[in-house]
């Protein structure tokens, strides 16, 4: 059988870095919860993006919640979010039992869009807090969506968890909102196989999410809690792990960019294939290599043929206002989010791929233009 071709893949072991900081962890005994590699990680991470203070979660998921909770959102609160994402986003908002509406994107970069934010903003002008996402590591449009969250203060939380190395305008992506929330699941550019981090310019808020991540323990010799905690804090073993990753970020970043440049050199010349749109004021972290097709040769056709191949390919996210789950609350916009899933797929994109695979996937893909 073929050796499988994932989307993309954590492999830990790159430079030796992991390898070297785990086995730190067990030498000195922070195995659980706290430790040097923990308050390393947040600092690292803090000072690679450009943010003031940083915690170190249990996940993205985590993250979103709590920056939730400490923008004050609660029960009844209005909290816009771009459907086109995936449903990680909007869970936390059902967690903080507020009420989502989903905002449509924008063709120019795939995200929220500015247009149909101010519609919502119309409807609802009572809103307590926007999340702004940046897919696929393409940064959304943060000047005009800053402006509008401004003038209407709400406060902004932006889900960087696919755009870490992501830049706009100079100045990385996580970084422009009230709070920033990066990923370090399995499948993204750097990992610690599960774990997030939160970021902001407000220490006293991050402060107040490392109480709450810890079961919310009072300063007292007993266990005492006078707040509602989560077990949210990420374990001192995966911060050393997440600390070897971040000294290969830069070559990541690369490798994700060639990666797309090559399918886009390969590919892009087809009938009805169109890529991730690029703009002069952003540089992408190229997570996922996504092209649309508007000709004869559908996504399920490109999915089905690498499949059976063995080489993993996905559609687009499902937009939100499309989930069972969320299809009763509110949708702004117009079609854009919808097209772009029907039309949409995720080609393999692991930085692990050599120009061998990426030949044979490009080469199986073309195939189906000749049929």
């Amino acid at each position: 059988m073929n050796e499988r071709i994932f989307l993309s893949s954590p492999h830990m072991s790159e430079e030796g870095y992991e390898k070297e900081f785990v086995e730190k962890a067990f030498e000195t005994n922070w195995v659980a919860p706290i430790g040097e590699n923990i308050d390393e990680f947040e600092k690292e991470l803090a000072f690679e993006v450009g943010a003031e203070a940083a915690v170190a979660l249990s996940s993205g998921t985590a993250s979103i919640h709590l920056a939730l909770k400490a923008a004050g959102v609660g029960e009844g609160d209005i909290v816009f979010c771009p459907s086109l994402t995936f449903s990680a986003t909007a869970n936390p908002i059902i967690y903080q039992n507020a009420v989502p509406v989903f905002i449509d994107s924008d063709e120019q970069t795939w995200n929220i869009s500015p247009e149909a934010l101010e519609e919502g903003f119309r409807k609802y002008p009572e809103v307590k807090a926007v999340l702004v996402v940046h897919l696929y590591g393409l940064s959304a449009d943060m000047d005009e969506i800053m402006a509008i969250c401004r003038r209407h203060e709400a406060v902004v939380i932006e889900d960087a968890a696919e755009s870490l190395g992501t830049y706009y305008k100079g100045k990385h992506s996580g970084t422009f909102g009230d709070y920033g929330v990066f990923s370090f699941n399995g499948n993204k550019i750097i990992t610690t196989s599960g774990g997030g981090m939160l970021v902001s310019d407000n220490p006293e808020r991050i402060e107040k999410v490392r109480f709450w991540s810890t079961q919310s323990r009072d300063p007292a010799r007993h266990y005492q809690h006078s707040e509602l905690g989560f077990n949210y804090r990420m374990s001192n073993v995966l911060a050393g792990i997440g600390r070897g990753q971040l000294k290969v970020l830069n070559q990541r970043v690369k490798k994700k960019k060639y990666i797309f440049d090559f399918y886009k050199n390969e590919l892009g010349d087809l009938e009805g294939v169109g890529f991730m749109p690029e703009n002069e004021w952003t540089e992408p972290n190229f997570w996922l290599s996504s092209m649309t097709l508007t000709g004869r040769v559908k996504p399920t056709e490109i999915i089905g043929a690498l499949e059976a191949e063995n080489i993993e390919a996905r559609p687009l996210w499902k937009p939100m206002h499309r989930q069972p789950f969320f299809e009763s609350y509110d949708f702004i916009g117009g079609r854009v989010a919808d097209k772009l899933f029907e039309t949409g797929v995720c080609l393999p994109s692991d930085t692990k791929m050599t120009d061998e695979d990426l030949g044979r996937v490009v080469m199986i893909i073309k195939g189906l233009w000749k049929i």
